[in-house]
């Protein structure tokens, strides 16, 4: 098949898993003997003038990058401006770019892509395939409470509702879509996340010095990574800290990520009295994280909000002991007691708990670590997910263009009020 690939992020541009998710989809089903080709943009702050468009191969894959419009737009102060931006500049790159092909599908990944990918498919008469990466609902707990959330989730809301076929990478995520966005569910096709399992193993004299860097008197070692935000539940983890340390005296903690919260969450170390027990790492590359997962005696994912959840599977890729809390895809991912341990979201007793648990019994730990990594060939193959992936294009129906009304956006809480 001929695939057209509409993202906001593709590398060396990545925000988020989102990016790396689209890379390796696009690498496997390119292995698979498919077409594809990637419509993305250069990175925030550029402009044609240093970074032009480009349209390169790379590992097979057509990559088309646009340049960014000459508008002084920021993505963090200017969001929808910056969005319909980018949306106006891939439209208008890949109808300059690509001449006579023509794709089977579009392939559109998340609400920043809903413009262009919306356009394109109209413009180029081929089904719409939409994945719904999470929801601005999701990220407020149901909450759309800014005008910025409203417009945010009546994009969101349009591009499912155009798309011919959805997709969510969790059960969890396709039941949130289809009660936001007024769906079928039968129109939402669930295909997880993967995983490169092999590119996150790593000798063990590594892992042993890093522990002696960071736990250097020789108590346990807990260790979070991802984005630093309010949904991840950094700080439930930081409030339990102390709790934890009282079971097992020195325990110390690593933050291993970047965000909007970061001074909120120091400003909540120091409120618990453990500032000195955390180390603030920022954004680490691939190669400095694995070491980590394995030299730690935890990882700990306390997400308030998770549609799935694939730094879990990174950690269960490296061996790391992991510890979760049960939100949205991390509950499909991390099974209690066979591959980890989990807690609800937001129990900051229950966290403390659990983690205390994965210290007292390291055995048992490593039992579990061992069924977490054999579990990714089976569930989280990027060829298996590729080929379910080719599947979702092939029985897309070709609904072709629709115009839709605006949205109803509830007053409250949109998620409770849609349950009800």
């Amino acid at each position: 098949m001929r695939v057209l690939m509409v993202t906001w992020e593709y590398p060396p541009v990545v925000v988020g898993g989102l990016g790396r998710h689209v890379h390796a989809l696009a690498r496997e089903l390119t292995a698979a003997g498919h077409e594809v080709v990637v419509l993305s943009r250069q990175p925030p702050g550029t402009d044609a003038g240093t970074h032009p468009t480009v349209d390169e191969y790379v590992a097979g894959i057509r990559v088309l990058r646009a340049a960014e419009d000459p508008a002084h737009l920021q993505f963090g102060r200017d969001m929808v401006a910056w969005t319909l931006a980018m949306g106006h500049t891939l439209i208008r790159t890949a109808l300059t770019r690509l001449g006579s092909w023509r794709p089977d599908v579009v392939h559109a990944h998340d609400w920043l892509a809903a413009h262009a990918a919306v356009a394109l498919a109209d413009v180029l008469d081929a089904p719409l395939v939409a994945t719904i990466h999470a929801t601005e609902a999701g990220r407020h707990a149901g909450w759309l409470s800014a005008p910025l959330n409203r417009q945010v989730h009546s994009v969101e809301w349009w591009l499912a509702n155009r798309a011919d076929t959805v997709i969510t990478c969790s059960e969890a995520m396709r039941t949130e879509a289809a009660t936001l966005f007024e769906l079928d569910p039968a129109r939402i096709a669930v295909v997880h996340n993967g995983i490169d399992a092999h590119r996150w193993r790593i000798r063990g004299s590594r892992a042993a010095a890093v522990r002696a860097t960071y736990a250097p008197g020789g108590g346990p070692l807990l260790m979070y990574l991802g984005r630093l935000e309010y949904e991840k539940g950094v700080q439930d983890l930081i409030a339990a800290l102390p709790r934890i340390r009282r079971r097992h005296p020195g325990t110390r903690l690593l933050v291993a990520g970047t965000g909007t919260q970061r001074e909120f969450l120091l400003t909540e170390a120091r409120r618990h009295r453990v500032r000195r027990s955390i180390d603030f790492l920022g954004h680490l590359p691939d190669a400095d994280l694995s070491p980590l997962l394995v030299a730690v005696d935890a990882v700990v994912l306390p997400s308030r909000y998770e549609p799935f959840g694939i730094v879990a599977l990174e950690a269960a890729a490296a061996g790391a002991r992991i510890v979760a809390s049960t939100a949205g895809g991390l509950g499909e991912i991390v099974r209690d007691g066979e591959t980890g341990l989990s807690f609800a979201p937001a129990d900051v007793r229950g966290l403390a708990d659990a983690v205390g648990t994965a210290l007292d019994d390291p055995a048992a730990g490593a039992v579990r670590a061992r069924a977490a990594r054999a579990r990714l060939a089976k569930d989280f193959d990027w060829a298996h997910i590729a080929a379910r992936t080719a599947d979702v294009y092939a029985a897309a129906p070709h609904g072709g263009p629709r115009e839709l009304p605006r949205p109803k956006i509830p007053t409250g809480n949109v998620l409770h009020t849609a349950t009800r």
